[in-house]
């Protein structure tokens, strides 16, 4: 089936979130829309879903004048969508999964279960997905899990399938197996949309790659485009996508976190009995895939999140860090933290950024004067961090929840970076910024490594990780599986993120 949109706009109040978008993916294309996070992508797929309403322009599929009050008629008329977050029932099996709200039915509308069960074997079969139709789906894998949302999209007679941002949560490996999955439905006459900012992925597997910015169309692209050219179209600037760093020049131990296990929000186990060390001079990176225990680590260094009692310790510069040390305390003995979430950890976004910069450190003497604030040295502070670590901003008197997001996660940065660190904690640090503001960051944590800190990386991309590590310790299940060497192929870093032991 083709697919054409024509001059889509969506507004929503002054903002325009797609501005006059064109897009045509032919009958068994897979069409590669790249973009940074927040350049409308997602929202212009909402749009085709029926999600959103189009403010103005058309939807056609082959050629015919499309009208979609929900996404019942986008489904209907063979529109398929595999969210970013899977829409699935985790204690209902896989054919239970798939036949919701397309239940067969018999007499009095009893629900026919082997008829969605023989639907579910024959998608599989048919391309090889391998999948169990009474297993559980709490039970499954995450690449498995997605395989599920795209059988029950073809279920549907899905002619177009948008797959949205499908790599975020998978292992290397199932990364591999879903490109496969994606040549294969292509083959067979799907036309896939891709959405992802993932360069390595869209010259992999894309036949065509369209670049939106700030919510329009900025070009056209083949899948043999350089990274380079792809990622100046994506911010409009010559972007540095290598990471420069010298050998490792290793100082003494500033911490040491030996068997500790913490709890999650729902009181389950998170991260189970982990030890590791890090040395002044190297980054440590931390990694696996999303939901194995990353979060509560970081929040349990920092003191967020207390640890199992008598389950372990955690050292800083040689100190052992009592159980009821605060936040303060833990910032006090020399850690620096950016949050993995800006807008709910890392920012006050109704406070201006010069505010921002003197949250963990409005109490000292360099922004007080007496018992009040210290508004002419803030003012300089906070215009010198602006201007050092390039925070795209009118002034520092600007509201912090103006800025975009690669901009609120320099101001966290920067506020980080001020202060006397030893040992900084950054937690996916460029997640939903900007290729550009990717860039700069790296190179600020590189700086802190050179400068003789100790850095603890967690990252859930690969690419992110291998660039920056000395060392890589991934978890899995709330433990870490093993600690390697940036020199350690994809394939058994993917194996490992599947919790395969080094």
């Amino acid at each position: 089936m083709k697919l054409e949109l024509r001059g889509i706009t969506k507004r929503f109040g002054q903002l325009v979130a797609n501005d006059s978008i064109n897009l045509v993916v032919q009958p068994g294309e897979i069409h590669a829309l790249l973009g940074e996070n927040g350049a409308g992508k997602s929202t212009l797929m909402n749009v085709l879903y029926g999600l959103y309403q189009a403010d103005e322009g058309q939807i056609l599929l082959d050629d015919k004048a499309q009208k979609f009050s929900g996404p019942g008629d986008a489904m209907a008329s063979g529109i398929g969508m595999v969210h970013q977050h899977f829409m699935l029932i985790p204690v209902f099996t896989v054919a239970e999964n798939v036949a919701l709200g397309n239940e067969p039915t018999g007499l009095f509308g009893t629900f026919k279960l082997a008829e969605a069960r023989k639907r579910v074997v024959e998608i599989s079969d048919r391309f090889g997905f391998n999948v169990d139709p009474d297993a559980l789906v709490e039970d499954l894998p995450v690449g498995v899990q997605q395989r599920v949302e795209i059988i029950k999209a073809l279920s549907r007679d899905a002619k177009v399938l948008v797959l949205d941002e499908p790599t975020a949560v998978l292992t290397p490996q199932e990364t591999d197996e879903l490109m496969a999955i994606m040549r294969q439905l292509a083959k067979a006459g799907t036309s896939i949309v891709f959405i992802t900012h993932k360069l390595r992925e869209v010259k992999e597997v894309a036949d065509k790659i369209t670049v939106i910015r700030l919510g329009k169309v900025v070009g056209d692209a083949a899948p043999d485009a350089s990274t380079s050219e792809l990622a100046s179209m994506m911010v409009g600037r010559e972007v540095d996508l290598t990471v420069t760093k010298r050998q490792a020049s290793l100082g003494d131990e500033v911490l040491r976190v030996e068997n500790i296990s913490v709890l999650d929000d729902r009181n389950q186990r998170a991260v189970n009995g982990v030890s590791f060390m890090v040395q002044r001079g190297e980054i440590l990176a931390i990694a696996g895939v999303q939901g194995n225990g990353q979060t509560e680590l970081a929040e349990a260094l920092l003191g967020l999140r207390p640890v199992i009692k008598g389950s372990g310790s955690i050292s800083i510069n040689g100190e052992h860090r009592k159980s009821q040390a605060s936040v303060r305390d833990v910032l006090e003995s020399g850690v620096g933290f950016i949050p993995e979430d800006r807008k709910k950890d890392g920012l006050v976004s109704e406070f201006t950024i010069a505010e921002n910069l003197m949250l963990n450190a409005s109490y000292k003497s360099v922004f007080t004067k007496g018992l009040n604030i210290n508004f002419a040295a803030r003012k300089k502070i906070s215009k010198d961090l602006v201007e050092r670590f390039d925070v795209r901003t009118p002034s520092a008197d600007h509201l912090a929840g103006k800025l975009s997001g690669g901009n609120q996660q320099k101001v966290v940065v920067a506020r980080e970076l001020y202060r006397k660190v030893d040992l900084l904690i950054a937690s996916q640090p460029t997640r939903g910024v900007d290729v550009g503001s990717i860039e700069f960051i790296h190179e600020q944590l590189v700086a802190e490594r050179d400068a003789g800190k100790g850095v603890v990386l967690i990252s859930t991309e690969l690419d992110e990780v291998l660039a920056l590590a000395d060392r890589i310790a991934v978890m899995y299940r709330g433990q870490i599986i093993g600690i390697v060497g940036p020199e350690t192929s994809r394939e058994q870093l993917g194996k490992m993120m599947a919790g395969v032991a080094a």
